[in-house]
């Protein structure tokens, strides 16, 4: 398949991507290694574990960011010499002002490893404008590392960028479950410090940044996780990469090495269908489906989805499963014209959890019918059957052990749950995501 053919923009929407400005390396490709999903403009959602912005984000909602640096923690799930970064003003009301950008790998907090920072540049010039509405990739960048080094396995990318002015409204991303951080308004750039003394702040969301992509060896393939909060791995550990989308990453570099990578494309409250509230704008992202052409095949490389959604629109907005069904029908058929296989995941359990109406009877009979049509219709490549593994048929709600809360502590509320995780992430068939040598 083209890998000119993975990016396809939703110009409808406003989306925009400008074309990437330098050339592969001979016998290269690029491929997605890290990518969050645009949600919304801070401070939409429900982020988790959120230290108060009041301070660093004084004015966030109007303002956003004010001559300060943003230091972003990411994990890349490929490592290589060289990668080229891409930002999203997707929800922005103006152009936003990059005066710098740095990027290098962590330490320790919001420190830098000793010489691996390096300048990033945007058609040569260290200082870009993004655009309303719209994406932009940097020039690549090499970084002073052996992609092969096993002490890479314990280290993240730290990228830095310094937004100069105000910026307005900023695109965010408000559940990272990683700690990022960020320097005080009106403190200038400090993109090229190598210690965390400019960077009082901290916050577990992603802000502007919205993919990492690596130069890699051809017949890689990439693994899109696709979905909600289960997905996004609320409950399980922060900055403990236990999340199933991790827990299937380490799986698959165990069977197949560096020629497979797992970036997760996830929204908390995220829906299949259609589900406009708070007044008809949703703090949640825009569905599945709207956000197809965006999300997933902007991700470079793509070549499998892992799908898991649906609980959302059966409990929060009391949609019936033949909705939910229609919604799977749709996206999975312009999935397959892209020639992208897809898993599906059968709806976990949330029967008896106090939030809203997501426990409520009906609920869990409408998500039994959902997941009758995935485990039999035919639609998807193949099933993964998150519900056999996390369900307690006595009860029919989550197995006890996978109930508690791991981010902040306390029991948890029947749906989102660390171990329940590694026991989805157990259940894929690796050999349905194999890499194909020779492309």
């Amino acid at each position: 398949m083209s890998k000119s053919l993975l990016i396809c923009l939703a110009v409808g929407l406003g989306f925009g991507l400008n074309a990437p400005v330098k050339a592969l390396q001979p016998g290269k490709i690029w491929v997605a290694t890290w990518t969050a999903s645009p949600q919304g403009p801070y401070p939409a959602g429900w982020p988790a574990a959120q230290p108060d912005l009041s301070f660093a984000l004084p004015h966030g909602d109007t303002a956003g960011a004010t001559d300060q640096t943003f230091r972003l923690i990411v994990r890349p799930d490929l490592w290589s010499k060289t990668f080229r970064l891409r930002f999203a003003n997707t929800f922005g009301s103006h152009p936003v002002t990059l005066g710098a950008v740095t990027v290098g790998l962590q330490s320790t907090g919001g420190n830098l490893l000793a010489g691996k920072a390096q300048q990033v540049l945007f058609d040569g010039k260290p200082e870009v404008v993004i655009p309303v509405g719209k994406e932009l990739y940097s020039d690549e960048v090499a970084l002073d590392i052996d992609p092969a080094d096993p002490l890479l396995e314990g280290h993240n990318l730290a990228v830095s960028f310094f937004v100069k002015g105000a910026s307005g409204p900023l695109t965010w991303h408000c559940d990272a479950f990683n700690t990022s951080y960020l320097s005080a308004p009106a403190s200038g750039d400090h993109t090229s410090d190598k210690n965390e003394a400019a960077f009082p702040f901290t916050t577990t969301s992603w802000f502007l940044l919205d993919a990492v992509e690596a130069q890699a060896e051809p017949g890689t393939a990439v693994v899109c996780a696709f979905g909600d909060s289960i997905t996004e791995g609320v409950n399980s550990t922060l900055n403990g990469s236990d999340t199933w989308p991790d827990v299937l990453s380490r799986r698959l570099h165990n069977a197949y090495g560096n020629k497979i990578v797992v970036v997760r494309e996830a929204i908390s409250g995220n829906t299949v269908t259609s589900c406009p509230r708070n007044g008809g704008t949703s703090t949640n992202g825009p569905s599945a489906g709207d956000r197809l052409d965006r999300d997933v095949f902007g991700v470079e490389g793509l070549r499998y989805v892992v799908w898991l959604e649906g609980i959302n629109d059966l409990g929060a907005c009391l949609v019936s499963a033949d909705q939910v069904i229609q919604g799977f029908k749709d996206v999975v058929e312009r999935l397959h014209a892209k020639n992208i296989k897809v898993v599906g995941a059968t709806v976990v359990s949330s029967f008896g959890s106090p939030i809203t109406s997501y426990g409520f009877p009906k609920v869990d009979t409408e998500r039994k019918k959902v997941n009758d049509f995935i485990r039999t219709s035919g639609l998807f490549d193949a099933v993964a059957d998150f519900d056999a593994a996390t369900l307690d048929p006595a009860t029919g709600a989550m197995k006890a052990p996978m109930q508690p809360n791991q981010t902040t502590g306390g029991p948890g509320e029947l749906l989102h749950h660390r171990v329940g995780y590694q026991a989805m992430a157990e259940t894929i068939d690796l050999k349905l995501l194999a890499p194909s040598p020779g492309e």
